[in-house]
């Protein structure tokens, strides 16, 4: 079994939080567990809108699909919530362009399913280190696959927000699905980049590895990325494999 805990903040420097955040740890639909973190973008109010409607439509999907293969039922899902995301936008001028990363995760015994698009990320943390397991759409990011920047300097980039895929952008997702084992005792860390852009990941690590219950460890998280400068909003979902 797992537990969990979910928390954002809106940071030290803007005046609207455009995170979102799901967690359950009893089942939604046919799958046992389900975790969410969206970031949106879009203006003042587009970003707020995207990402949450974005999660609640992804929940909404998996409640209503009768499917029992947890990979389908997540794909399904992801790729409603896109579309419906990108029927919303043309409700209003207000709303051109707005679209939200996301990070999805499922828990199903010793194996787990995940799903993102975009540069919200998943980790796993175990007694080993850490690992992302997400990998971000980003333009940095693929400069950094393709060898023409080093992670260290794509942590600088000032293009390093600019992202290559997100949710509601376009009438179909292109998303990412990733299947691993779990064992007991490993912590995984959904999260917005407003986390992950201003805490490094041996810090997660650390902070994450600590004898502290997922509240008091969200929090610290949260704390980190404040004293660290708090430019964004930041979004902390932790799991703990029990």
């Amino acid at each position: 079994m797992q537990t969990s805990v979910a928390m954002t903040d809106i940071g030290r420097r803007r005046k609207v939080n455009q995170d979102y955040v799901y967690a359950s740890d009893q089942p939604v639909g046919n799958l046992p567990n389900l975790y969410l973190v969206a970031d949106g973008m879009g203006g003042h109010k587009a970003g707020e809108l995207a990402s949450s409607y974005g999660v609640q439509k992804v929940v909404e999907a998996v409640c209503r699909c009768t499917d029992t293969r947890p990979a389908l039922i997540l794909q399904k899902a992801v790729r409603y919530a896109n579309f419906q995301l990108y029927q919303k936008a043309k409700e209003s001028e207000d709303y051109y362009g707005m679209g939200t990363t996301l990070v999805a995760l499922s828990i199903l015994g010793q194996e787990a399913l995940a799903v993102n698009i975009g540069d919200s990320r998943l980790y796993e943390i175990t007694q080993e280190g850490i690992r992302q397991i997400s990998e971000d759409h980003s333009l940095v990011a693929e400069l950094v696959r393709k060898g023409e920047l080093s992670p260290k300097e794509a942590r600088l980039h000032p293009d390093k927000n600019i992202i290559t895929r997100a949710l509601g952008i376009q009438g179909e997702a292109e998303l990412d699905l990733f299947s691993f084992q779990v064992k007991a005792g490993s912590r995984y860390l959904l999260c917005s980049d407003g986390l992950s852009n201003m805490v490094e990941d041996p810090t997660l690590c650390r902070l994450i590895q600590k004898d502290r219950t997922l509240y008091e460890i969200g929090g610290r998280l949260i704390l980190e990325a404040n004293q660290n400068g708090g430019t964004d909003n930041i979004a902390v979902v932790l799991v703990e494999i029990v």
